[in-house]
């Protein structure tokens, strides 16, 4: 006779008046619904008769908070928290139901009869607003949950029209992404594991089989983009990203090299990432485009004890356009060095995040940005928000976390011992702290009022540089308003910045002076009063030891004219990286592997050292194909989009229809 299951231990913040799991905000006790549908998933799964008891008082309360009125611009929607009135965050109906659709389909005999009907039109209902919703294609994490929904939802309802609603936009949004290189909402700590989550529970139960290999396909591009960002000294996902919560920006959360591993290991990414983790070189650039007519693009190095990553532009607010990692052997979490641009000394606590409803999650990015990166090198150039309002303050700052741990500090010629220390403008900073050393120096300026500081303080326990536009009494700025009859263009912050292995240098003083000793041509192009006509250039470029790279932006309108290194200017490559490039179409080089298809886009992975070579086709129609490799080659007379592996010598091939 079978053993009686035992029931799940109940969580700690479980609430027993509200059957739902609580959280602390500063509005008080507040109940996630998406929460609570995850919850009640758990319950359900795990089937202990106590279990199935608790989880119909979850599932009545979860499901009490959908909006059910006819009239409702959002029927089917669920609201954020059970304390809610009205639907707000339209994401909530995607995040409900991603945990009741596999429940129901896995375990929806366990449920009474009534609260199983009550489920299913809860679905049907939820669907449907997602149908009306329709989310942009650009909305990577959310688009994704939209696929995995309906396609799952449409199939577990037995409607063929809401399935293939899912099936048709997951080939729409593999053709938006695939157009351009990597996600709309790329490099995402926070809502990578979202789309990879979404990608895994769709190849794993859809009944569709076009729809599994496409789910395969692009959880296998979007997984090579993760693994080739996680440093391999640090653990830690390198920067630029596109969104990721302060948590995660400052390495509170647990390395990510290890979700990458579990991933690996459950089958989330295929099992050949495993070598992009571990055969690659010490150093090494890997470049890639989001959404070329939109400039937006990434640049990570990977040095042995520090990574710098730079965006070519700002995402949200919650970006980290420049920010680098660093090896603090004797401490858990690396350093981190990440920048904001903020306007009235605002701080971690001065925003609220808004389904939380707590002040401490963010530190919001206010500014503008153009980036442009070379290696270990890099320039940034900062703008107030257009039209600011009313300032105190405006400054970017490079943050660095853990001062204490901080062991050196230059300005110049001088050693800094005590916070807060002034800066001249001219003059390099320098930054120490174990096995890295930061060179900072500050660009054009301007200065909106008088005498606006460049500063070190510490502020919460972190060593923040201040590079202030303007510090004075409360002001409206109405020559910073366009449309406006005084606006002349943006205000200019620009920064430098250069990362070195310690061990390179004697003190950050001589790495200080190395970097000072470049060439420079920084240049802004005279003012004139703006009528909606012309250009002002700004344009900056640094060289030294035969690299280069520079970076020109309008003024007026704020828009990157042009990037370049000493190789010349930068296009937008969908993936360059030593083992990994991406191309529209044609003959692929990588390492000691040729990829050639006269349509595309093709991708193509080569790890010599482990004799695997893995190549992507993403393109609409079928196509030949040919992979060559040492000791094989593979010709195929047709191909629709899917992944070939060549593992020393043993061919699998995963796509929609293949003519060997």
């Amino acid at each position: 006779m079978s053993q009686p299951i035992p029931p799940l231990p109940l969580p700690d913040n479980y609430n027993p008046q509200t059957h739902l799991l609580a959280r602390v905000t500063d509005d008080g006790l507040r109940h996630e619904t998406r929460a609570g549908a995850a919850f009640a998933r758990r319950l359900v799964a795990n089937g202990a008769a106590a279990d199935l008891a608790l989880a119909e008082k979850v599932l009545d309360a979860v499901l009490s908070c959908q909006e059910r009125r006819q009239d409702d611009p959002h029927l089917g929607n669920f609201t954020w928290m059970l304390e809610d009135d009205h639907v707000e965050d339209l994401n909530a109906v995607e995040f409900n139901l991603e945990q009741m659709i596999p429940m129901m389909r896995h375990h929806a005999d366990r449920l009474s009869a009534s609260l199983r009907a009550r489920v299913l039109d809860a679905i049907r209902l939820g669907l449907d607003e997602i149908r009306r919703l329709d989310v942009s294609l650009a909305y990577t994490n959310i688009c994704l949950l939209d696929i995995l929904n309906s396609s799952l939802g449409g199939e577990l309802l037995g409607d063929r029209a809401i399935a293939e609603r899912g099936y048709r936009k997951l080939a729409a949004w593999m053709a938006f992404t695939d157009s351009q290189g990597t996600v709309f909402e790329w490099n995402s700590p926070t809502y990578g594991a979202v789309d990879l989550r979404a990608l895994k529970q769709l190849a794993d139960l859809t009944q569709d089989e076009a729809t599994r290999i496409r789910a395969r396909t692009a959880a296998a591009r979007l997984g090579l983009s993760t693994v080739l960002h996680i440093h391999a000294t640090t653990g830690r996902w390198a920067g630029p990203h596109s969104r990721a919560y302060h948590p995660s920006v400052v390495c509170e959360t647990p390395a990510e090299i290890n979700l990458v591993r579990g991933w690996i290991e459950d089958g989330t990414l295929p099992a050949w990432l495993g070598d992009a983790l571990a055969a690659r070189p010490a150093s090494f650039e890997i470049c890639e485009t989001a959404f070329a007519p939109r400039q937006m693009g990434l640049t990570t190095w990977h040095s042995p004890s520090f990574t710098l990553g730079v965006a070519a532009r700002e995402y949200t607010g919650q970006s980290d356009v420049l920010m680098a990692h660093y090896l603090r052997p004797a401490t858990e979490r690396p350093g981190v060095l990440y920048t904001r641009y903020l306007t009235n000394d605002k701080w971690l606590g001065d925003f609220y995040h808004a389904t939380d409803r707590t002040r401490s999650r963010n530190l919001i990015e206010e500014g503008q940005f153009y980036g442009v990166q070379n290696g270990p090198r890099a320039i940034g150039l900062y703008t107030l928000p257009a039209n600011p309002g009313i300032l105190t303050s405006a400054k970017a700052c490079l943050i660095f976390t853990d001062r204490p741990q901080i062991d050196e500090i230059w300005v110049g010629e001088r050693r800094i011992e005590a916070l807060p220390a002034e800066a001249a403008a001219g003059e390099a900073i320098v930054v120490g702290s174990d096995a890295a050393l930061i060179a900072i120096l500050p660009l054009t300026r301007t200065d909106l009022g008088r005498n606006a500081p460049i500063r070190l303080v510490e502020r919460e326990g972190d060593l923040v540089l201040e590079l202030y536009n303007y510090l004075g009494p409360r002001k409206a700025f109405w020559e910073l308003s366009w449309p406006g009859l005084f606006y002349k263009g943006r205000p200019q912050c620009g920064i430098y910045v250069e990362l070195a292995e310690r061990t390179a240098y004697p003190d950050g003083k001589t790495f200080g002076q190395v970097v000072a000793g470049g060439q420079w041509r920084d240049v802004t192009a005279p003012a004139f009063t703006y009528a909606g006509m012309g250009e002002r250039p700004w344009t900056v470029e640094y060289r030294r030891d035969g690299q280069a790279l520079g970076i020109e932006v309008d003024l007026l309108e704020w828009r990157l004219r042009r990037r370049w290194t000493e190789r010349g200017d930068l296009g937008w490559p969908m993936l360059e990286a030593p083992m990994a490039r991406q191309i529209p179409a044609g003959r692929l080089e990588v390492e000691d592997a040729v990829l050639e298809c006269a349509a595309g886009p093709i991708w193509l992975f080569a790890s010599p050292a482990t004799g695997r070579y893995v190549a992507g086709y993403h393109g609409q129609q079928p196509a030949a194909l040919t992979l060559t490799v040492p000791g094989g080659r593979v010709e195929i007379a047709e191909m629709g989009l899917g992944t070939l592996v060549w593992d020393n010598g043993q061919l699998t091939a995963e796509a929609i229809g293949v003519t060997r």
